[in-house]
């Protein structure tokens, strides 16, 4: 803000603040404002490519000093790949093809937040929100939300945390939700239906069992993929890139999979993609579970609903380096959420232009446009003063303001 204050020079430092920590502004309202365009621009861009749209979770860290930042902790970090003193957001973005635009944001409270009432006070946080909540809970909410507003889309992606965890893929198939959710390594599979069932006594002495158990044995994800014949992958195109078509092999079959509590295992889609490394790249394998069947979509569909994460960690990214989204100076709940609002509408807004002058050009980023806002801006600003003397200027402002403080 204090470079945001220096740049345009209209309002003062405090005001700016205001506005963002403390005004009474609905962050709400402007989100789904956000996410209703989203949608409608989305389909546009359905109809225009065919290509189907997604609703993709997905959660970020920022990392952070100190305490008193609203809902910080030691946690883990994805962002430097440990556990760092930061914040979590859990975010929710509409994707098609390059196309994405996060719609919709939850910050993670851990449970030394939930449980501080005087933190929580300090820090502004309603008391209905003062619950520590999983991240799979927060995103069943904001699916909830954009099924209630009428956001439209085709399918729902996650990363190994959702996939991983049965509550979440189970509360999408009681909405009658299709989805595409990536799990780890060591998910455990079962390669045929198998028997749930409470094993007999087998002595007249001891408890009775009362422990559910499956007939036959489950078997992790990467120890079946590490058997399979060469004849078991088909190569698949999955989208054009800048150096090309992106391709892999790629492996689908129907399996179950069981939480040890349910009565039933339940039936899934196996989709493993194993990359084919260019130029000394290294060779990945990517394992995911659909709840739908190699009856309704091809190999390819399974393909492109399994990489749509791509384009969701590139809003994050270019978020981040392009237009602040960790950069923010607010430590209280109403100032985050005010942030990611404002955040928002600018991804939004940067989509908007990268669409009306793709005929011009074609291959514009998020950072093209940024800088092409920013040099408008300086020309604006710069009519009646060179920029040497302007940078002068604005210095001693900073340490006059810095002898004051």
């Amino acid at each position: 803000m204090e470079r945001m204050e220096e740049a345009i020079g209209d309002l003062e430092y405090y005001q700016y603040q205001h506005f963002i920590s403390n005004s009474p502004w609905d962050y709400k309202a402007v989100i789904a404002k956000v996410r209703q365009d989203a949608n409608h621009l989305m389909q546009k861009e359905q109809e225009k490519r065919g290509q189907p749209t997604g609703l993709i979770i997905d959660e970020s860290a920022h990392l952070k000093s100190g305490i008193k930042s609203v809902g910080v902790a030691r946690q883990y970090a994805g962002v430097v790949g440990k556990v760092e003193n930061c914040q979590v957001g859990v975010y929710a973005s509409l994707s098609n093809g390059e196309r994405s635009c996060l719609i919709n944001e939850r910050l993670f409270l851990p449970e030394c937040w939930a449980s501080d009432e005087k933190r929580c006070e300090e820090a502004g946080i309603p008391g209905e929100c003062r619950v520590h909540k999983s991240k799979p809970v927060l995103a069943l909410e904001m699916i909830d939300e954009a099924l209630a507003q009428g956001i439209e889309f085709d399918w729902i992606g996650g990363d190994g945390l959702y996939g991983h965890t049965y509550e979440f893929a189970r509360g999408l198939d009681e909405r009658n939700l299709f989805f595409v959710l990536d799990v780890h390594k060591n998910q455990q599979i079962y390669l045929q239906a198998p028997n749930i069932y409470i094993p007999g006594k087998k002595s007249s002495q001891g408890r009775k069992p009362t422990r559910l158990k499956a007939d036959c044995p489950g078997k992790r994800v990467d120890e079946y993929v590490a058997g399979l014949p060469d004849e078991a992958w088909q190569k698949v195109y999955i989208r054009k890139t800048t150096k090309g078509w992106l391709k892999a092999w790629v492996h689908i079959r129907e399996v179950w999979v069981w939480d040890g509590e349910e009565a039933q295992a339940r039936k899934r889609t196996l989709i493993v993609r194993k990359s084919i490394p260019q130029n000394g790249e290294k060779k990945e394998i990517k394992y995911s579970l659909s709840n739908g069947s190699p009856e309704q979509y091809n190999i390819e569909e399974f393909a492109y609903f399994q990489a749509q994460r791509y384009w969701v960690e590139r809003d994050l990214q270019n978020a981040k380096s392009e237009l602040g989204m960790s950069d923010y100076q607010v430590r209280k709940w109403l100032g985050w959420h005010h942030h990611h609002a404002i955040l928002f509408m600018a991804l939004l807004f940067m989509l908007h232009e990268r669409i009306d002058h793709e005929d011009q050009y074609p291959l514009m980023s998020i950072r093209d446009a940024r800088i092409m806002i920013t040099t408008l801006i300086a020309e604006t600003m710069l009519q009646n003063e060179s920029e040497m003397l302007r940078q002068i200027r604005l210095m001693k402002e900073r340490h006059y303001k810095r002898k004051l403080a």
